[in-house]
């Protein structure tokens, strides 16, 4: 047998037995004998080079060191969930699934793991990249760790697609992370708090031996691809395993939410059985083409839901109420608690919401309260054990002026928030509106992050967003921990910040009830901040999706003198407040004032490319058939009862290829 024959005989032999022990959870081979095998593999590899393979069982070890993890762009957006905490909200979301959807619809239901969220790309059957969730459009590329988990396949088994990513949690499982801690007090460390932000911050370790060491495991659930071989949730999971991933083997088709809250009940029992954290049930539509047709809103896809089991609670004194100020001025007063132990984690602050919260509670400064953290990322008060209230005890007075500025404050009727209207003079609004403006989703500035903009409206070098693009180096190096290729780097991202495309720079300027997609909305509409701003009432609530509340707000944004000089000085810095000419060049009104209802599955595009295509020409996209459609768009398996009811309705039927050649 040649050397390069033993190589990849002994690589194909360790693959085997790292699939067989880390995914099916059974052993062929000692640990003695998997050693030497692989012992046996790295001389071999060490005298051979020629032979390298990056694929190679023997990279496992880590020993790589990534300083700064590369910011990368998902393929697909990882999309966050709608929660439900009841029967009724399943309902509710049921009906509203079949008001969209022809026919029978069955459900898939998963164990929803709390662990740290990854999107991993194969080609040919390599693992090539591994990327967290970020903010769902972009995340860091962090393979290099990831690959030292030995669930993960580098290699993959049958006949998977010669492209595709797949999502899943990195976890640590209770064992490994109990273990761990044993050796952490042992030495003398604080232990680590819980299993899911252990493993999502072993993600970001510098050094991969660190992470290679630690016993995280990756659970996948979802293929992401073009064209792929696979028709429902259940069959993806299915593939999923063939090809070599660990895939949890709770997974249940039910179908009917009765068969869901019997999954949902039973595993709400059976969970601390598990060796892994989880926090409820994931449920989704089964079809992968009714997935399709139901497609996602801003935030969250319209064809799954969360259901979070019980919340945890625990009592705990209230120290103390403060009150802190946001980058619109909204006021949120927050509990400062006697520490308490909830859901892993040590809770010393929790959410008071508003004057009316606290109203509605009673809740005063020394009493006894309950704290809740379940779907919650920021625990919240939800009771008070008025038993042991202090004989002392006095109301809550709601403060009357703004914590950082005295200012009085202001609520207006209807609204939940008291408000500090001193927005160019409060240091929290000041600061806040610029870390909005250099956010990811925003300007997304490489450099410059949340603690630098503080320390730099500290110090007086920038009082609004515009300042950014007047800072030099020299400006900059007097701050503290500010070294002169800090420096020089924060310089250069915002100089190139001035190529981030108008909708985001609508985005950025933190208008009022102005998100990522009514920035969207407003710039495909207007083209350009100057046509914006000239807008009236009236007519911003023409545009689709804006409202009487949003449009008071744009008017307003541009009323203020202070807001127009610090857009011509964005102008005059060069950032792009207009869509660009290539953009433009692409778009057309061809399609405008006309509404398209898609449905069933397409041959020369894909539905969110025809989604597009239809937006890109001014048409509006609906989910829905009503009198107001102008055109169905029928693929292949076009439900029935959407047919009868566009028919019914006179709204012309067109296929692909009729759409295709409508905007032609």
């Amino acid at each position: 047998m040649t050397i390069e024959a033993q190589i990849n005989q002994l690589r194909n032999e360790l693959r085997e037995h790292n699939y067989n022990y880390y995914v099916l959870d059974s052993a062929t081979i000692s640990d003695y004998d998997f050693d030497i095998k692989l012992k046996e593999l790295q001389a071999l590899e060490a005298a051979h080079p020629e032979f390298y393979d990056a694929d190679s069982p023997t990279l496992r070890v880590g020993g790589q060191v990534t300083k700064n993890f590369e910011t990368v762009a998902h393929r697909y957006r990882m999309y966050s969930l709608e929660n439900s905490y009841s029967k009724e909200d399943l309902e509710d979301w049921e009906k509203r699934i079949e008001k969209q959807i022809d026919g029978v619809v069955e459900f898939t239901c998963e164990l929803k793991y709390d662990g740290a969220s990854i999107s991993l790309t194969y080609e040919n059957g390599s693992l090539v990249r591994a990327v967290t969730r970020g903010d769902g459009f972009q995340g860091d590329d962090v393979t290099t760790n990831v690959k030292t988990i030995k669930s993960v396949p580098l290699k993959l088994k049958g006949d998977y697609p010669p492209l595709f990513e797949i999502r899943g949690e990195i976890v640590l499982p209770f064992e490994g992370f109990h273990k761990m801690n044993e050796e952490r007090i042992e030495a003398g460390e604080e232990p680590y708090r819980n299993p899911r932000n252990t493993a999502s911050g072993s993600l970001k370790l510098q050094d991969s031996s660190e992470v290679a060491k630690r016993p995280l495991e990756c659970l996948l659930y979802s293929i992401k691809g073009d064209r792929l071989p696979i028709a429902t949730q259940i069959e993806n999971l299915d593939k999923a395993r063939e090809w070599g991933f660990k895939v949890p083997e709770a997974a249940k088709v039910a179908r009917s939410i009765d068969e869901v809250l019997d999954y949902v009940n039973y595993w709400d029992v059976h969970r601390h059985e598990l060796p892994y954290e989880t926090d409820g049930v994931v449920i989704k539509v089964n079809s992968l083409q009714q997935q399709e047709e139901l497609g996602n809103t801003a935030k969250a896809p319209r064809w799954a839901m969360a259901y979070k089991f019980k919340a945890e609670q625990a009592a705990t004194v209230l120290n103390e109420i403060t009150y802190q100020v946001g980058r619109t001025g909204a006021i949120t007063p927050v509990a400062n608690l006697a520490p308490v132990s909830l859901a892993g984690t040590t809770v010393k602050r929790a959410s008071l919401h508003n004057a009316d919260q606290i109203a509605k509670l009673d809740i005063r400064e020394g009493d006894t309260v309950y704290v809740e953290k379940g779907g919650e990322i920021i625990p919240k008060i939800v009771g008070v054990n008025v038993t042991k209230r202090p004989l002392n005890s006095v109301p809550t007075v709601y403060r009357t002026t703004c914590p950082e500025c005295d200012t009085p404050l202001e609520r207006k009727e209807g609204e939940a928030q008291h408000y500090c209207p001193n927005a160019d003079g409060c240091p929290p609004q000041i600061i806040g509106r610029i870390q909005h403006f250099i956010s990811r989703k925003a300007m997304d500035i490489e450099g410059l992050g949340g603690e630098t903009v503080a320390l730099m409206v500290t110090n007086g070098l920038i009082r609004n967003y515009a300042d950014l693009y007047d800072v030099t180096v020299s400006q900059l190096l007097p701050l503290e921990r500010m070294a002169s290729k800090s420096a020089e780097n924060l310089v250069a991202g915002v100089a190139a910040s001035k190529e981030i495309p108008f909708e985001r720079v609508l985005f950025a300027l933190g208008i009022r009830y102005v998100g990522e997609t009514v920035a969207k909305k407003l710039a495909k509409h207007y083209k350009s901040i100057d046509a914006i701003a000239e807008a009236s009432e009236e007519q911003l609530i023409t545009v689709d999706e804006i409202g009487e509340r949003i449009a008071q707000s744009v008017v307003a944004f541009f009323a203020s003198e202070e807001n127009r000089i610090t857009i011509n000085r964005l102008k005059e810095a060069g950032v792009q407040l207009a869509v660009s000419a290539e953009k433009l060049a692409s778009q057309t009104d061809m399609l405008q004032g006309k509404t398209f209802v898609v449905s069933g599955v397409f041959e020369k595009v894909s539905r969110e490319e025809l989604k597009k295509l239809i937006e890109d020409n001014g048409g509006k996209v609906s989910s829905s058939i009503s009198a107001k459609t102008g055109f169905v768009v029928a693929g292949d398996k076009m439900g029935p009862s959407k047919r009868t009811k566009a028919e019914g309705l006179g709204i012309p039927i067109i296929t692909e290829d009729d759409f295709l050649q409508l905007i032609s």
